[in-house]
């Protein structure tokens, strides 16, 4: 099994930001055939979550993290909660399966934080991709 550091979107976004180009994907973009194998939730407290996620076909940890939060965005929608705060994601690849464990807090205004995201912007993006959710 091997373990996988995951680095966060918002620190690629800034790095393509302050280098002036987009971060290359390593296919090409082709190739690219993603197998979501499922969420399974996990209610921790009132307002914690865990989200765990399996899939075959990733190109990277930041595929499954990006699985686990569209998990995250759709379930704090049908919690009645706008945002999510991002915990921490551990992602793991075992014969070809990645899977990840995700934690958020989910909240009805925003969190103070680095990593919190807009539920429903986050959502409508992860639909729009064909990422599926909770």
């Amino acid at each position: 099994m091997r373990r996988v550091a995951l680095i966060s979107p918002m620190t690629l976004a800034f790095a393509g930001a302050v280098s002036g180009c987009e971060m290359p994907d390593p296919n090409g973009g082709a190739g690219f055939s993603p197998d979501y194998r499922g969420v399974e939730t996990r209610l921790l407290d009132n307002d914690l979550v865990s989200f765990q996620v399996s899939m075959g076909g990733a190109r990277n940890a930041e595929d499954v993290s990006r699985y686990a939060e569209c998990a995250a965005a759709q379930y704090t929608l049908i919690r009645g909660y706008g945002f999510a705060r991002h915990l921490r994601t551990n992602v793991e690849e075992a014969g070809g399966i990645w899977s990840g464990d995700a934690v958020y807090t989910i909240s009805p205004a925003l969190p103070q934080g680095l990593k919190t995201i807009d539920a429903e912007v986050v959502a409508a993006d992860c639909a729009e991709n064909g990422i599926p959710m909770v």
